[in-house]
């Protein structure tokens, strides 16, 4: 029998995180309650901790959640396929089903999508963030069985791999012969890296900065045939030579907030390639952007935001064949109480330590 209440961690303001005890709501035929065995935390915590993101407060943050169905209606046991008991990953997106994007299989751009981790407290039944013991499960949610074995933090990879897939693979299409670039060690760019890996790219290059030389060599662990230091190398001059003159077919940028990586992209890439832009820049704009670059080179440049079910499967299937050692990526547990810490360790605001891929584990309390 599932407890009356719930611990939470509330945002409630910029850089503001509260525990707060909250009541577990009745589950209807359509939802279930999902009893959160891990969250991941990635950049997009630190931009709603620090008030980037618009927000409705209080909201429970928690965006990437990994746990196991404690209860479940009838019919949403029948559409999702899955009963109490079973692990599963739940996507991030809540859509509508109803507009031309969902219809049209683009449920990621639903016009009127909201996302776990966004929706606040105020809004029935409250439990929309995975920073929490239990969490609510939507009606409208995708959700996917996952093998029960793998340890937690592992097991919630599945949100960064899924991306390493949609971005780096599926969407550029990237397969045999084709010379990668991957604008950004953080665990996206890791992902990216095994995802072009599987996708059999014939060369994988990396590039970061000094203070990166972990993330890189992580990078080199997961297949990447060249990491390149961007503070201490020519990286252009770097990337044509192992090119041979010619420049990446796939250059993929999952860096946060630099600015220059995109105008950048437009020389790295060579002529007729494909520029996916992941990492968001805090809605700045680009100096130095040239857009007779992509005219006059003929080059395929895309917007990236999100995960598909396609991404998540094969993140799934990659997590349970354990062909990777992303031990080696996972850098830190939090108990749900130090999500605050969990974000400021990301963030590198904690000195001296370094987080590549975490979570908060709310058993733990």
């Amino acid at each position: 029998m599932s407890p009356a209440k719930t611990l939470a961690m509330v945002q409630t303001g910029v850089r503001k995180l509260e525990p707060r005890d909250l009541p577990i709501p009745e589950i209807d035929d359509e939802s279930a309650l999902l009893r959160v065995e891990a969250c991941g935390i990635c950049g997009s915590d630190y931009e709603q901790y620090e008030g980037m993101l618009r927000t409705r407060m209080p909201v429970i943050p928690g965006h990437e959640p990994l746990g196991v169905i404690e209860q479940i209606g009838d019919a949403a046991a029948r559409r999702w396929g899955v009963d109490v008991g079973d692990r599963v990953a739940v996507e991030t997106m809540l859509s509508c089903r109803f507009c031309s994007e969902c219809l049209g299989g683009r449920y990621h751009l639903c016009r009127t999508r909201r996302i776990y981790s966004y929706i606040p407290l105020a809004e029935a039944p409250g439990l929309w963030g995975a920073y929490a013991q239990y969490m609510f499960v939507h009606r409208n949610s995708v959700v996917h069985k996952v093998d029960k074995t793998l340890a937690p933090s592992a097991a919630v990879m599945f949100n960064p791999l899924g991306a390493g897939f949609r971005w780096a693979v599926e969407m550029p299409r990237t397969g045999p012969g084709d010379t990668v670039l991957i604008l950004g060690p953080g665990q996206r760019g890791l992902a990216s890296v095994i995802a072009c890996r599987e996708a059999g790219a014939d060369q994988i290059l990396v590039t970061g900065l000094a203070a990166d030389a972990r993330k890189l060599a992580l990078a080199r662990d997961f297949g990447a045939h060249h990491a390149i230091d961007v503070e201490n190398e020519n990286a252009l001059a770097r990337v044509r030579e192992l090119t041979n003159g010619q420049g990446a077919d796939v250059v993929v940028d999952v860096s946060s907030y630099s600015t220059a990586p995109v105008a950048q992209a437009l020389d790295f890439v060579r002529p007729g390639g494909r520029v996916i832009l992941a990492g968001v820049k805090g809605f700045k704009a680009i100096p130095d952007f040239v857009s007779d670059k992509i005219v006059m080179k003929e080059i395929s440049l895309q917007g990236a935001i999100g995960v598909t079910s396609s991404g998540y499967r094969s993140a799934i299937r990659l997590l349970e064949s354990r062909r990777y050692p992303l031990e080696k990526m996972h850098t830190h547990d939090f108990a749900l109480r130090d999500a605050e810490l969990a974000i400021r360790t990301l963030a590198r605001e904690i000195p001296g330590d370094e987080s590549i891929h975490s979570c908060l584990l709310p058993e733990k309390g």
